[in-house]
């Protein structure tokens, strides 16, 4: 005789499944993905802004486990409505070891990139819904990159990623770098980097094999080297890049906390403009702070204006303090954030950089401000305030008054 299980049982096994279903259906989405049987859909792809494409439309995605365990296609097609270039990535990867969960990632991408921005190979765990700072941006450089990426887990604390890659790279701006009485509008570049993240005050747990992140810990360490080599697959320069950042996040209770990020960057040898650094602006250069008004982004210095300042050594630090959320009402309850920020920087050999115009950063730059977040359907407003040595001689031009936006799952 067969032993039947109860009804109550079986429904809360079923409500149990469902519930473990949309906490990994909100967890897909929370890092950007919209998930599909076969296909997680890349939402970074969709739709998105900026002064060089206008709109900026496409399609990518990343297999999942139900296409295989073992092997990952990584691909991405979008249009641009300015420029009317498709841009692309073709890419895939397979793993070499479960526990270490090491994979070995080709890929082929054309497209563009922000010239002065640095970003950390593991940063593209990273999603944010909605980007405000590529709405303003106009200083693109073209790319053609081919690559090869290990990922490597070293430990549940330590993940590291390194990267081979060899770039074409073309401004879409005037520019001329010189070196050694040779100019260079467009230029190869080979490179080798190594990504390292580092959470030693997180806590892990192992759940079905699968290793989770049961406490989020702070501070964090990310650690970047990439070296260029001249003469190597036609690389044009020798230059060395050492990238530094740490996050770390204060908790007073369950409402009231503050975050801290440091960030550095140093760039030594031959180093174009478009590998150095722009130090987070957002600002437009518009004549009234009406005309300025705009979104703000998430650790950008929002009176800073764009291509204003570039470093080739740069130091970042940024303070937020989140005060206890105004209750008005059971679901109304907008938040004060308290925002200072200072940069510093400077560059050697600004003579190399032709047709280009910046300021560097060796006197400090200073601003300060407030956001009022989550007023309506989570927009907000944020106020900033520059001050000390890039003070500037009209009072409205240190002014910066925009939106906020920021949605939690």
């Amino acid at each position: 005789m067969h032993s039947q299980e109860p009804k109550n049982q079986k429904d809360s096994t079923i409500v149990k499944k469902d519930t473990i279903n949309q906490i990994d259906y909100l967890k897909h989405l929370g890092n950007g993905y919209f998930p599909t049987r076969f296909l997680n859909v890349d939402l970074r792809y969709l739709i998105k802004y900026n002064q060089y494409e206008a709109l900026r439309t496409g399609l990518g995605g990343i297999t999942n486990d139900e296409f295989s365990e073992k092997y990952r296609i990584d691909s991405y097609i979008v249009y641009g409505f300015k420029d009317h270039r498709f841009k692309y990535r073709i890419g895939g990867g397979f793993r070499i070891n479960e526990a270490t969960d090491t994979w070995i990632n080709l890929a082929y991408i054309d497209d563009i990139q922000e010239t002065g921005s640095s970003n950390f190979l593991t940063d593209k765990r990273f999603f944010q819904f909605f980007e405000p700072r590529l709405l303003n941006i106009d200083l693109f450089h073209k790319h053609i990159t081919k690559a090869i990426n290990i990922e490597h887990q070293l430990s549940n604390h330590l993940i590291t990623e390194t990267e081979f890659a060899i770039s074409k790279i073309d401004p879409t701006y005037n520019y001329i770098f010189v070196i050694d009485d040779e100019s260079f509008e467009n230029f190869d570049v080979s490179t080798a980097k190594i990504s390292l993240e580092w959470s030693p005050f997180s806590n892990f747990d192992t759940v079905k094999e699968n290793v989770i992140e049961t406490k989020n810990g702070f501070p964090k360490f990310t650690l970047q080297l990439t070296q260029s080599f001249k003469d190597v697959i036609k690389g044009d320069f020798n230059f060395l890049k050492v990238d530094f950042r740490t996050r770390h996040k204060i908790t007073y209770n369950a409402d009231v906390f503050s975050e801290i990020v440091l960030s550095s960057g140093l760039a030594t040898g031959s180093t174009p403009i478009t590998h150095l650094y722009h130090a987070y602006p957002n600002n437009i250069r518009k004549e009234t702070i009406r005309n300025r008004f705009s979104v703000a982004g998430v650790n950008s210095f929002e009176t800073m204006y764009f291509n204003e300042f570039f470093s080739d050594r740069f130091a970042t630090l940024q303070f937020k303090h989140f005060v206890k959320p105004f209750k008005i009402s059971k679901r109304y309850r907008p938040q004060l954030v308290l925002i200072s920020r200072f940069a510093l920087g400077n560059m050697h050999d600004i003579e190399r950089h032709e047709n280009i115009t910046f300021g560097t950063l060796e006197k400090g730059f200073s601003e300060a401000g407030f956001e009022l977040n989550k007023l309506l359907f989570g927009f907000g407003l944020s106020f900033a305030y520059r001050y000390g040595g890039y003070h500037l001689p009209k009072l409205e031009d240190n002014i910066a008054v925009k939106f906020t936006f920021n949605v939690s799952l």
